[in-house]
């Protein structure tokens, strides 16, 4: 239950990056944008649940 906050944290990321993504980006941009959320989620994974 302690880590409940990350995870909702890391959900709203996903779900706003879809949003902005789906209405505003390009192919190659949402690639970038893609990778860069998958990024943080590692890094926040790493670096404070485990």
């Amino acid at each position: 239950m302690d880590n409940f906050g990350y995870y909702v944290a890391g959900l709203i990321l996903l779900i706003v990056g879809f949003l902005v993504m789906k209405k505003v980006a390009s192919c190659m941009i949402k690639t970038v944008v893609t990778l860069v959320l998958v990024a943080v989620l590692v890094a926040v994974y790493y670096l404070y649940l485990r």
